[in-house]
């Protein structure tokens, strides 16, 4: 009898778990956390990355009311490309990279666009990282503007709160160049590393990311290694916020994103304090990359209206210190070189690229006129940015009549 009865009661108390657990899963379908916890799965990415708003609060980027447009000129793909000692089909290298769109164009007229994966002309892709190279922009104008004395000065003189931070005492020169020397795992493949807490706290736990940021450490000496961290473009974001007087988002609309031309509204996406997350998540059409890559590519202007300062634009893409030059390097820890936010391929020839996780580029070769945007869904991207600028090259050679 006794046996029945302690049966029943573990059977009454594993329905009632069972129920629980399904009310929870349900509840968690639908809430806003859910497109945060599927965003990287694969049945969920391809459709995150072009629909951003599903899974971050966000900020409007407005644009202009003049469009900067492109002409139509077009042009084949080439069928092949150099890469590792062997020939290999683009066409096959596009689909393996799980590319949802690209887009080139050659002397201000698009030669090349395909749009994949459910994606079109008006899709808002999300940047990724490279939106850190629009950050870099946005604080070259600012120094144009007088908000930032000098990029010598340290980031704790704009944010206090950072002042007894690893980042009170790096120049916002430093942090740039990702030479900040703080300490930060900015490892993705590991749950509790320092980028996915960052993330976790932000989004689950409503933290502000300054708080974060407020509690990280230095290990070296900045200004020394190149070592690749995404708190370095957080701290220049609340600089340029304390430095303006502006929301990020509204900084790029009235001096970036309008004048440029843009042909399309953008967000930027932000943590659950209305704060943009800077070192990634601008989400905007391919066609607007593409306009910000052509204003790289034209030294800063619009035609006659400069919009990022030239000189901003060549130091941005130009670095001079040994421990941001392209190829092996002991100061740094990957091979491409780095500039304001602006990565250098290895074996240079004056073309630079914004890059971001999952396959997100802008590509900028001057010497050819030839800008490059791709987005994609790439599981494997980390192993294929060397190899997406062999094929970059090799579409802007062809572009260009090589």
């Amino acid at each position: 009898m006794l046996l029945r009865k302690l049966t029943r009661i573990a059977l009454w108390t594993l329905a009632a778990l069972a129920i629980v657990l399904t009310a929870a899963f349900l509840w968690l379908r639908q809430s806003p956390y859910w497109a945060g916890i599927t965003l990287f799965s694969e049945s969920h990415r391809v459709e995150n990355f072009r629909d951003m708003g599903r899974v971050f609060p966000f900020r409007e980027v407005p644009r202009g009311e003049s469009i900067w447009a492109f002409e139509q000129a077009p042009h084949p793909l080439p069928e092949t490309y150099a890469f590792d000692g062997q020939s290999r089909d683009l066409t096959a290298f596009l689909a393996r990279t799980q590319t949802t769109g690209l887009l080139v164009v050659h002397r201000g007229a698009i030669t090349h666009e395909e749009y994949r994966l459910g994606a079109d002309e008006t899709s808002p892709f999300t940047s990724w990282s490279a939106a850190k190279s629009v950050l870099s922009a946005l604080i070259g104008i600012a120094v144009e503007e007088g908000h930032i004395a000098s990029i010598r000065d340290p980031i704790g003189q704009y944010v206090p709160s950072l002042a007894g931070s690893g980042y009170a005492d790096v120049p916002i020169e430093d942090a740039l160049t990702m030479s900040s020397g703080v300490d930060f795992d900015e490892d993705y493949d590991n749950p509790r590393s320092d980028i996915n807490m960052l993330f976790f706290r932000s989004m689950a736990m409503s933290t502000p990311i300054e708080e974060s940021i407020a509690e990280l450490h230095s290990i070296r000496a900045p200004g020394q290694f190149n070592e690749y961290i995404s708190t370095d473009t957080m701290a220049l974001g609340l600089v340029l916020e304390a430095a303006t007087g502006m929301p990020v988002a509204e900084y790029l609309s009235s001096r970036l994103w309008g004048p440029m031309g843009a042909e399309a509204d953008a967000t930027w996406s932000t943590d659950r304090t209305g704060r943009e997350i800077v070192l990634c998540c601008l989400n905007a059409t391919l066609r607007d990359f593409a306009r910000f890559g052509r204003l790289y590519l034209e030294a800063g202007a619009r035609d006659a209206l400069q919009i990022v300062p030239a000189g901003w634009v060549r130091a941005s893409v130009n670095p001079t210190a040994p421990h941001l030059q392209p190829g092996d390097n002991p100061l740094s820890d990957w091979t491409f070189g780095y500039g304001y936010k602006w990565w250098i391929p290895e074996d240079p020839q004056g073309d630079f690229v914004a890059i971001g996780i999952w396959g997100q580029y802008i590509y900028v070769d001057p010497s050819r006129e030839v800008v490059i945007v791709k987005t994609s869904a790439d599981p494997d991207f980390d192993d294929n940015d060397h190899e997406s600028i062999a094929a970059f090259r090799a579409i802007a050679r062809a572009v260009a009549g090589e």
